[in-house]
């Protein structure tokens, strides 16, 4: 079994997308015009995907108020520094600075545009 996709309600979906596909270099696998208007995004290696939709039989959570320790999506990066000036001036917001952890990966905050929680992260040793 495989992890195939996350899913986030979120309130112009075609507008997020078109935003990562700009800013987070990830790709549009699959698009609707018609209600929820679903987008599927696929990261840089094809490996994980992201879809964004807007369904009112839900309330969109309201990511701007939830703790980066409650829902983050992570992304790594080369340039931590970089990534963070590129990604503020494209319309995110820093959530917390640049870190070290004891492993020596770099570790920031940044929310995108709609308050998702992205979390940055340059990994002394890659996960996978």
């Amino acid at each position: 079994m495989n992890l195939e996709h996350i899913a986030l309600n979120v309130p112009s979906p075609a507008d997020a997308a078109e935003w990562y596909v700009k800013h987070l270099q990830m790709q549009i696998m699959r698009a609707s015009e018609e209600p929820p208007y679903i987008h599927f995004l696929a990261d840089n290696n094809g490996q994980m995907m992201i879809e964004m939709y807007n369904n009112p039989k839900a309330a969109v959570p309201d990511y701007p108020s939830q703790s980066p320790l409650v829902f983050h999506i992570a992304f790594s990066v080369e340039d931590l520094g970089g990534t963070i000036t590129q990604l503020l001036a494209a319309g995110a917001t820093l959530e917390s600075e640049g870190t070290k952890n004891s492993r020596g990966d770099e570790l920031a905050m940044v929310r995108d545009p709609w308050g998702v929680c992205l979390q940055l992260v340059k990994r002394n040793n890659p996960l996978i």
